[in-house]
């Protein structure tokens, strides 16, 4: 009998975590060995529990979870993470695999996709939902002309960019990524300088030329 897959799950949603559990349960073959609500935990937890697989959200409080995905490939470059994420613009993609992630899934796709992707990531495979592997395809650039002007922006910077591009305030933001409001206003001012912008408009407009937000 082969040993079972370990998982842990990273999500700040303890509902979602739950579901998460009871269909990876439903297999019989995986077990949800911890879980964590933020990037800071998950990269503690990995080194306590070793899980074979993880399967991490990107809108993590804290560290983030672009952050944590770094900071986690960094300590062990052989972890096996499978971003399952509300994002499936090719921007929030790239960044994660540039990162070391080794499956992405969106959080809309069927249930089954998320036991199927656990289980080639623990066989040593990588696994892309097949609408966004098809969207990468499409694509087809090159490394030299994938390189845009938004890679100058840290994880948590891209972030915060990507919020006040849809809307937020600056206050809304830090009580989304759960950050001090002071601290949300000089991300943003460094923001601005980086991509040589100065209003919330120019940030919008960036923010449709890099497929982040649909007309």
């Amino acid at each position: 009998m082969s040993p079972k897959i370990s998982v842990m799950l990273v999500d700040d949603h303890a509902v979602v975590r739950a579901g998460y559990r009871l269909l990876l349960a439903e297999t019989g073959n995986i077990e949800v060995a911890c879980e964590a609500s933020r990037g800071e935990e998950a990269c503690q937890y990995y080194l306590d529990y070793r899980p074979t697989v993880t399967v991490m959200d990107l809108n993590l409080p804290g560290l983030g979870g672009l952050a944590a995905l770094r900071r986690l490939i960094h300590r062990d470059p052989a972890a096996r993470v499978l971003i399952f994420s509300i994002h499936d613009e090719l921007v929030y993609v790239a960044r994660a695999l540039e990162a070391g992630a080794k499956g992405y899934l969106s959080k809309s796709c069927a249930p089954e996709l998320l036991v199927e992707a656990v289980v080639r990531l623990a066989r040593g495979e990588t696994f892309l939902e097949a609408r966004i592997a098809r969207k990468l395809a499409r694509q087809n650039l090159s490394t030299s002309q994938r390189r845009m002007a938004l890679d100058v922006l840290s994880a948590r910077e891209f972030e915060i960019f990507c919020l006040l591009a849809k809307g937020y305030s600056t206050r809304e933001a830090a009580e989304e990524l759960r950050l001090g409001f002071k601290t949300v206003a000089n991300y943003a001012t460094l923001i601005k300088d980086k991509l040589n912008v100065n209003t919330t408009a120019e940030l919008v407009r960036l923010a449709y030329q890099h497929g982040l937000m649909v007309p």
